[in-house]
């Protein structure tokens, strides 16, 4: 479906390279590979923030006989590790495997870091790049960067989750602000491999309610029967504090047969209240090359009771990668058919929605509310 405002509002280009926290420290050429997936929120001052990732990269990884991966060190700073290239799957100009281990184990060529930008009120034009509030490793469990933030308000406070990427663990961060751009970082919420935590926004009969995908290598066969595929799904968690974080013991939101998310699933936007209950868009990935086809798609959970869906639209997408919007940089474009769905914000008759576009770039669409209405759904 189209909407009538639909745009790229941020992109590498847009980037100066001379703040990058890589630059402290690291001895190599490095370029923009993706500035995408942004956290979304509503600042004091009626201004929107978009908080990007950006995925840094190196120029040439490959040297001779040898390839690099980006790493912070608590001691040395950004550095580049080396190994052999015949000791490794380069397949992907992203990451490289590493070969010969009990476990598949991964090294990046990139490295993730966020940078919060500030939006005009209806997110349509930047208004300032916050280069001084860039959010990059500090800890070891970060060595590998800090990627795709979520931002959720709720009460005085800005909660932002994270995932932490390291050779100790995959997991989860939680940062928080009291003006949502100056952030504190509070520690691991959720273990390893535990991504697209989101919270909602707002807690429902005091406790903190977020969904969550927990990931892995393993799954376990459905019933032949069954209407869902095994592998990863949504899940739901409540916390007394926001730091402490219980799963629900239902399962949620699965993949499903019959439907174009055949491959995984995982939470998008934080769930926002609305007047007929819990508002939230999550990406559902249908099976196709290496990585798959990411369509936006869209859920409303009762107010009282989130663990009840009302209505679950998992065939028609609300959002697919839109070539037309990619086409002005096309030559930077190294992934298609992905649109990753991250922010969500009430405007007032609609809602904006702040997506990454095809890993590479931040994509702004303005949706009317009524589209998400039930009485035409029933």
């Amino acid at each position: 479906m189209a909407f009538l405002v639909d745009q790229l509002v941020f992109s590498p280009n847009d980037i100066d390279l001379q703040y990058s926290p890589l630059r402290q420290s690291i001895q190599a050429d490095t370029y923009v590979l993706g500035a995408f997936n942004p956290g979304l929120t509503r600042l004091p001052s009626g201004n929107l923030l978009i908080m990007i990732r950006v995925a840094e990269a190196i120029n040439q990884p490959i040297i001779g006989e040898t390839i690099h991966a980006i790493r912070w060190d608590a001691e040395r700073g950004y550095h580049l590790d080396t190994y052999p290239l015949n000791s490794v799957n380069a397949a992907d100009p992203r990451k490289f495997q590493l070969l010969g281990n009990t476990y598949k184990v991964m090294a990046l060529t990139s490295l993730s870091w966020l940078l919060p930008v500030e939006l005009t009120a209806d997110g349509t034009q930047v208004v300032r790049i916050h280069y001084d509030k860039i959010i990059a490793p500090q800890r070891t469990y970060q060595e590998y960067g800090v990627e795709d933030a979520r931002i959720t308000k709720i009460d005085d406070t800005y909660y932002m989750t994270t995932c932490s990427v390291s050779s100790e663990r995959h997991s989860t961060t939680l940062y928080t602000s009291t003006d949502g751009l100056t952030y504190t970082l509070n520690g691991i919420i959720l273990d390893h491999q535990n991504k697209d935590m989101v919270f909602f926004e707002g807690k429902i009969n005091g406790r903190f309610f977020a969904l969550t995908r927990p990931l892995g290598d393993l799954y376990f066969a459905t019933r032949p029967e069954s209407p869902y595929y095994a592998g990863p799904s949504i899940n739901l968690a409540q916390s007394p504090d926001s730091l402490h974080w219980k799963p629900l013991d239902e399962p949620f939101i699965r993949a499903r047969k019959g439907t174009a998310s055949t491959m995984k699933l995982g939470g998008g936007t934080q769930p926002i209240l609305t007047d007929e209950g819990w508002l939230m868009l999550y990406h559902g990935v249908e099976l196709s090359g290496q990585v798959g086809i990411y369509r936006t798609f869209w859920a409303l959970l009762d107010k009282d009771d989130p663990t009840k869906i009302l209505y679950l639209d998992d065939k028609q997408p609300v959002l697919e990668a839109n070539p037309a919007l990619i086409e002005p940089i096309k030559d930077q474009l190294y992934l298609s058919d992905v649109v990753f769905t991250t922010g969500l914000v009430d405007a007032g008759d609609y809602y904006i929605v702040a997506s990454g576009e095809c890993d590479l770039a931040c994509r702004i669409t303005h949706i009317p509310k009524d589209f998400f209405t039930l009485s035409d759904k029933q």
